[in-house]
């Protein structure tokens, strides 16, 4: 007389036991009698330490995710407090010419950027002599106004990084276009450099970087010249 288990693979055995509930309550016993190598050693335990053992792990990789959340809105939210302080640095400067100079100079002190430039193409006459109005070529124009996100990656020789105080010291830059709301060309850009070449990287997020670029582009409207202007 066969026993009917020819044929029973592992996975009917798994089967089996997931869908049949009770068959632990009815045999108890199982529970201390079945011995499993423990992960933590060579050591053999019982199933019902295996659990707890699987349990224990579970718990540490939870807690683990945990801590990691807490630590990203920590930094998430530092990071919303120096964005507030330079937000306020700029509304609080009362000259629209000064504005450029502000701009950069607290986003490298809050955010520890290690050069910043910028260059506004469509400030007003009145500004044509201050450095921020230096004239800038029609494919650094063009390409800014081609950024739908700002643009991270290697310091492939960009006219952008002849803004910077040391072009050479630059092995990666973000390029963050500046313009009014609803319009598709460009009033001027920004400018991030850093010597390590991972720090603005061509896999990066960028929605923090966007929102830099319209807080400058909305401090900078006072700036412009009417053509450029947003009317209605």
């Amino acid at each position: 007389m066969t026993t009917g288990t020819q044929g029973i693979t592992e996975n009917d055995i798994a089967d089996f036991l997931a869908n049949t509930p009770g068959f632990f309550e009815r045999h108890a016993e199982l529970l201390g009698a079945v011995q499993l190598t423990s992960p933590h050693g060579q050591r053999a335990v019982s199933l019902q330490e295996r659990q707890m053992e699987m349990l224990r792990d579970k718990i540490k990789g939870l807690e683990s995710k945990i801590i990691e959340m807490i630590r990203n809105g920590q930094d998430n939210l530092a990071l919303e407090g120096k964005l507030h302080r330079w937000t306020r640095s700029l509304m609080l400067t009362e000259s629209p010419s000064d504005v450029p100079e502000v701009l950069v100079r607290e986003l490298k002190h809050l955010f520890l950027v290690p050069q910043a430039g910028i260059r506004v193409w469509g400030a007003d006459a009145a500004y044509a002599d201050l450095p921020f109005a230096q004239p800038v070529g029609s494919d650094a124009k063009s390409f800014a106004s081609s950024l739908g996100t700002p643009y991270c990656g290697a310091n492939a020789g960009f006219e952008a990084a002849q803004w910077l105080g040391d072009s050479s010291a630059v092995a990666s830059l973000s390029l963050i276009p500046l313009r009014s709301e609803g319009q598709a060309r460009a009033f001027g850009m920004l400018v991030l450099g850093s010597p390590d070449p991972t720090r603005y990287s061509a896999d990066m997020g960028t929605d923090f970087l966007a929102r830099v670029g319209e807080v400058a582009s909305a401090a900078l409207a006072r700036l412009l010249a009417p053509e450029w202007a947003v009317t209605g």
